[in-house]
């Protein structure tokens, strides 16, 4: 997530600047055939094109739509886990007895739950960072705009990360397991049970419990299908081919309407050319970064941060003294 004011029109100019290179060469080639060597029929009416670029607008303005909506829901989805996180540790702190945990390294049940919570965070965010063959983090102008900041989930080892908040035997279990989130929350239902079965909860607070877990489930759900059912292909390929196709075209519809004020003005179809499909282009690539919203570009919705300010209210209603701080944006970016 972008923490600044802006994106600075340099970083802008920047990143799109492999495509201001191919409209620069589009618009050169032309020009010099039609007004060097007097290659006039390569002129083409504007209204075709234009027709073209008016087909194309509707496009681009339907994936950007669409590519924010998926991009606010991941947004919407981990709202719902930030709440239903505290819900979770408050009824926890709050109403299980001060049973004994189920392995060595807590105080207490309560604080095995909780801190187990803190790993199904974990859990989750690692797993919501691992790559898919449709993102976009590999390609040239990602990769070197990513260097402004780290992805902390490429740069750890999940099974480090899990260490402070399960028993050795639960790290194991999970760690063994491919979806390692779904099968944390199954320990915690196990634990419940085990709770109600030995008197440290009564059954109104177990019926009270649950639910939060189920939320869970639900919100770990929605994650997944926005991680791994991407924007249809068909939709952004063609949006893709219709982009490309509108700005190789629109040199050879100025060409003549630039002829019309005077030879010399023929010339200056290359900036105009070249500013009307860098527009579409930086458009459709803008809605490119909201398809994925948890690949780790800067457009993303931060699960670090969330998980990192889950981790410290919750450890805070432990009344616990050594508590992480909270993450801060390098270069405006926050994760």
């Amino acid at each position: 997530m972008h923490a600044g004011r802006r994106f600075t029109l340099t970083e802008i100019l920047v990143w799109t600047r492999r495509e201001i290179l191919v409209l620069f060469g589009l618009s050169l080639v032309p020009t010099v055939l039609y007004a060097g060597l007097g290659w006039h029929w390569l002129g083409m009416p504007w209204v075709p094109i234009a027709l073209v670029g008016t087909a194309t607008a509707f496009v681009v303005g339907f994936k950007n739509n669409a590519t924010y909506s998926r991009l606010w829901e991941a947004r919407q989805v981990w709202g719902s886990i930030v709440n239903t996180s505290r819900s979770w540790a408050v009824f926890v702190r709050d109403w299980v007895g001060s049973a004994p945990p189920t392995g060595p390294g807590f105080l207490d049940a309560r604080q095995q739950l909780i801190y187990r919570h803190v790993a199904w965070l974990t859990a989750l965010r690692f797993q919501l960072r691992e790559s898919r063959a449709w993102e976009h983090m590999h390609e040239p102008a990602n990769v070197e705009y990513a260097r402004n900041y780290r992805i902390a989930e490429r740069e750890t080892i999940l099974a480090e990360e899990l260490a402070p908040y399960l028993t050795p035997a639960e790290a194991a279990y999970v760690l063994g397991k491919k979806n390692r989130a779904t099968h944390l929350l199954a320990l915690q239902s196990q634990q419940l049970k085990e709770l109600l079965d030995h008197d440290h909860l009564n059954n109104l607070l177990h019926l009270q419990l649950v639910p939060l877990l189920v939320n869970l489930y639900e919100q770990l759900g929605r994650c997944e299908r926005l991680k791994n059912f991407p924007y249809p292909r068909q939709f952004a390929t063609l949006n893709l081919l219709f982009v490309r196709l509108f700005a190789g075209l629109v040199p050879f519809g100025l060409l003549p309407e630039f002829e019309k004020l005077g030879a010399h003005f023929v010339w200056l179809t290359i900036p105009f050319s070249m500013l009307v499909a860098w527009i579409f282009l930086a458009m459709e690539k803008a809605g490119e970064t909201a398809e994925n919203p948890f690949e780790g570009g800067p457009n993303d919705v931060p699960i670090t941060a969330l998980s990192r300010n889950i981790e410290i209210d919750l450890r805070e209603l432990l009344d616990e003294l050594t508590i992480p701080a909270a993450l801060q944006a390098e270069n405006n970016i926050l994760l």
